[in-house]
């Protein structure tokens, strides 16, 4: 929000913000007592700040740090960006959220920008349909004639007006959304170099590229901010949840500030692009966790353990349609659902008391089995042998081919052939 004071600063204008800004928090937060540790609002005057910091409770004073205000004796506007600082298990984080960012503020930021989204998969379809419907100045940037240039084209995108050659939008570009895949990221990134001059943004959805650029030589010059917004999910997910009225929640991270408002642009990009709330990591901390997360229980861990579960269940006697349900469909149709709403703790004192007592006597020995397996994926993740297989495997010749065998193989197999029957066996897929 903008507060604008188109007066000069007197010892009784100060005294005047102190008590507007003050009264200002205690309305805003009256009904807040328990759920945050503190709600912090910074003040930015011209290019100097100060911050109100309001405690836990609406009974307690609120305390206010100036930080300067002196010499100022011309027009100023006055942003308040908030902040959340709450306590994940023990620990304080910052978060932001939409309502600090509305439509109208990151509109206002942004208007003088036009944004280049290069790579329409997942992300980048999901990401600049949303900029786009939130009212940003999204131009697509791809390889004309394409599969992903048709895409671009079934969804509205014009040629020559708000869809370009890759060089063509990374010129016209002001803020550049590299949202390519990783190995494409590193393939294309000599076309990108020219076109990085001073006082524009390169943005990232994961950080690949910037963190194994040994690997990849992407490399951005030094007079350019360089950001990232990572959404913890599927592009497809970021636009669902955003035509749903809800959010997906992402990280940011700064790897240059050369502006000093690379924050301020990767938190608004951030919500403009469908985010419910962000957090803050480092481009080092969000590729290490996404792999991990990838090749474990999001995606590599589960088909491993949904795979060992259901053929023990075969080899005992049990009927494809009794393990697949027993091992898959109950857990997604279910379970996962209840736990995501709830979390774990509600999960085991809502179930039977047999579940319950095999729940809690089994996982340990899961963790046990599984830890070593997690901390070797780690260890390949950090040193850059995961990186450097996933660059050779997807910039082979025949990647496509050698793709299809691998997820024919899954396709194919009793466990999933089984869970296509089950799928179709559900209520409201008839």
């Amino acid at each position: 929000m903008l507060y604008g004071i188109s007066k000069g600063i007197s010892h009784n204008d100060k005294l005047c913000l102190t008590d507007f800004f003050l009264r200002h928090l205690r309305s805003r937060f009256r009904s807040s007592n328990a759920a945050y540790l503190k709600q912090q609002r910074h003040v930015v005057v011209g290019s100097k700040s100060f911050s109100i910091l309001k405690s836990s409770t609406p009974r307690k004073a609120a305390s206010i740090k100036v930080n300067t205000l002196n010499g100022l004796n011309h027009s100023h506007s006055y942003q308040i960006r908030t902040m959340k600082t709450l306590n994940f298990g023990g620990t304080k984080e910052t978060v932001y959220e939409r309502s600090d960012w509305p439509k109208e503020k990151f509109q206002e930021f942004f208007k003088n920008d036009t944004i280049a989204v290069i790579g329409y998969g997942p992300q980048g379809s999901g990401q600049s349909l949303n900029a786009r419907d939130n009212g940003l100045n999204i131009i697509v940037g791809l390889r004309e004639g394409g599969r992903s240039w048709n895409e671009a084209l079934a969804d509205g995108w014009v040629p020559g007006k708000t869809l370009f050659p890759i060089e063509e939008a990374l010129k016209k570009g002001t803020i550049i959304l590299n949202l390519l895949s990783d190995a494409a990221q590193k393939e294309l990134w000599p076309k990108f170099v020219p076109h990085l001059t001073k006082g524009k943004t390169l943005y990232f959805s994961h950080g690949f590229s910037i963190v194994y650029k040994n690997e990849t030589n992407v490399i951005p010059p030094k007079e350019i901010d360089v950001i990232m917004v990572a959404p913890k999910g599927s592009g497809r997910t970021v636009r669902s949840l955003f035509l749903d009225g809800r959010g997906i929640n992402s990280s940011i991270a700064i790897f240059q500030d050369v502006s000093g408002k690379a924050k301020d642009t990767a938190v608004a990009l951030g919500i403009a692009i469908g985010s419910g709330y962000l957090y803050e990591t480092t481009f080092e901390r969000e590729v290490f966790s996404d792999l991990v997360g990838e090749r474990g229980v999001l995606m590599g861990a589960i088909q491993g353990l949904f795979l060992a579960q259901y053929e023990v269940l075969r080899s005992r006697g049990h009927t494809p349609s009794e393990a697949f349900n027993e091992t898959v469909e109950e857990a997604t149709q279910s379970l996962y659902p209840l736990i995501g709403a709830n979390g774990m703790d509600w999960m085991y004192a809502a179930c039977s008391t047999t579940a319950q007592r095999g729940a809690l006597d089994w996982y340990k020995p899961f963790h046990d089995a599984t830890k070593p397996v997690f901390e070797k994926l780690y260890e390949a993740v950090a040193n850059g042998s995961e990186t450097r297989r996933v660059l050779e495997k997807n910039s082979s010749p025949t990647y496509r081919e050698e793709l299809e065998k691998e997820l024919e193989e899954i396709r194919e197999s009793e466990l999933w052939k089984s869970g296509k029957t089950v799928r179709s066996l559900r209520p409201e897929n008839k």
